[in-house]
């Protein structure tokens, strides 16, 4: 009888597992092929003092604003990659106008950022392409949105505002219940693949 019950808990407990690594897998696969897509921006302040986080925020408009109207002919990520790899040293210099004095690094990189809920969407966890603007010391909380698609400014996301997106990612990102759940089952796989690989 004990065996039984053992072996009923292991299979219920094998079972549990693949349909983890199943929906992990799925939406990894879902996320790396959306992030594909997307350029995000990272604005980290000096520190956390009220005033660094206001030059945080006068920094971001300054990027913001000198960005956006060269991404308006962007046709995908690659191409707003290439857009912003051309224009590093002038976004450098905006972000400098704005930062009153602050040491500036301007980069185009690839990182990892969690699962982050904006006003209409949700962006998985994981890598992507990212604009990481650091202020001072780069200590202090910091910013992040999408430059590409320019979600920055957006409220409601609407298809007809992201054409570099298909209507199935466009879902995908909304704030939908039946993601929430993928979403959290990627973050506990990220989580998992980070604490084997440490």
């Amino acid at each position: 009888m004990f065996k039984n019950k053992l072996k009923l808990c292991e299979t219920a407990a094998l079972v549990a597992l693949c349909l983890a690594l199943c929906t992990g897998t799925w939406a990894q696969g879902r996320q790396q092929a959306l992030s594909g897509k997307l350029v995000r921006l990272h604005v980290l302040a000096h520190s956390d003092e009220a005033a660094e986080q206001q030059i945080k925020l006068d920094v971001r408009d300054a990027v913001l604003g000198y960005l956006e109207p060269r991404l308006e002919n962007a046709a995908d990520g690659r191409d707003a990659e290439r857009v912003i790899m051309e224009n590093l040293d002038g976004i450098t210099r905006a972000a400098k106008r704005a930062s009153q004095g602050r040491k500036v690094s301007v980069t185009l990189s690839t990182e990892h950022y969690p699962s982050r809920r904006y006003d209409s969407f949700v962006l998985p966890a994981g890598e992507y392409r990212s604009l990481r603007v650091s202020l001072g010391e780069g200590q202090g909380q910091n910013w992040w949105c999408v430059v590409f698609p320019p979600l920055c400014t957006q409220t409601v996301l609407a298809e007809d505002s992201c054409p570099a997106l298909s209507s199935d990612e466009l879902s995908l990102i909304r704030q939908q219940k039946g993601y929430t759940l993928a979403f959290r089952s990627l973050e506990l796989w990220d989580g998992l693949k980070t604490l084997l690989n440490d």
